[in-house]
């Protein structure tokens, strides 16, 4: 079994990064900028964030931080983000989700233009992958997508299942493998049968948030089995595939933590020096 390590990717991607945002730096006279809007205080979230900071700082990205209070309005939050949109420094602009109940997400994410999108969250990206159009793909299928490619797992022609069907990771991993070729599955809580079609796969792509769904009687000799799963159990992070049982049978197997986690924020990187780069004459 060959254990796919995201982590060391990761660094390897972030070490390339940094030339190129010193590169834009040179050419240009000033550091490539993401700006992320964190509104209330999910713990979660605030981890996100200052993690994305730090790699920011790591490979040379001006990172601005607009933390507001959880009962901001939607006028207030709409300005910041309308103003960000135009602002020349901003190369990318990121609302941290979970937002708050009372605001509208697809109503702030719209304002959002395509071109500043790093997360590839709006529905103009996500219409653009869809059409096969290019566009920025959402960060942790474009990293998944990223850890197939370097480690040689063949998807052209392959039967790929993706278990979960998410605007963040589903919808947008299944796109991602059907343009490189895959014949793509989709499951999803209502599927019949999950265990069988999961054993068709070569390539099993986990992703709904429930720790160890997947046992090794669902996997067929072989696959690569990616898991996006992050839970936390007793204490412990897992995955939605069961590493200890699945590790007999897969070819390729990324752990929990340290696969396709790293990645996110280093696609997230690669989206916004690649919005800088687009600038430049």
């Amino acid at each position: 079994m060959m254990l796919i390590d995201g982590k060391r990717t990761a660094a390897d991607i972030r070490a390339a990064l940094k030339s190129r945002a010193e590169a834009f730096e040179r050419i240009s006279g000033r550091r490539a900028g993401l700006a992320v809007l964190l509104i209330g205080d999910d713990p979660a979230s605030e981890v996100y964030v200052r993690n994305k900071e730090r790699a920011c700082e790591e490979v040379g990205i001006a990172s601005y931080s607009y933390r507001l209070p959880g009962d901001t309005g939607e006028k207030e939050a709409e300005s910041l983000i309308s103003r960000l949109a135009k602002e020349e420094k901003v190369d990318g602009i990121l609302v941290q989700l979970p937002l708050p109940s009372h605001l509208d997400e697809k109503k702030l994410l719209a304002l959002i233009p395509p071109e500043k999108d790093v997360d590839g969250f709006t529905a103009e990206n996500m219409g653009r992958l869809a059409r096969h159009e290019g566009g920025t793909a959402a960060c942790t299928p474009r990293g998944v997508m990223e850890l197939l490619s370097r480690y040689d797992v063949p998807i052209r022609g392959k039967h790929a299942v993706v278990v979960g069907r998410s605007n963040i990771v589903g919808r947008p991993m299944a796109l991602l493998l059907l343009n490189a070729d895959a014949t793509v599955t989709v499951c999803h809580s209502k599927t019949e049968d999950l265990k069988e079609i999961c054993r068709s796969a070569d390539i099993l792509i986990a992703a709904v948030g429930r720790p160890r769904l997947i046992t090794a009687d669902m996997v067929k000799e072989g696959a690569a089995v990616i898991d996006v799963g992050v839970n936390r159990v007793d204490g412990k992070l897992v995955g939605d595939v069961d590493f200890e049982g699945v590790k007999e049978s897969a070819a390729y197997l990324t752990p929990v933590p340290g696969g396709v986690g790293p990645m996110t924020i280093a696609m997230l990187l690669t989206s916004v020096i690649e919005a800088a780069e687009r600038k430049m004459p």
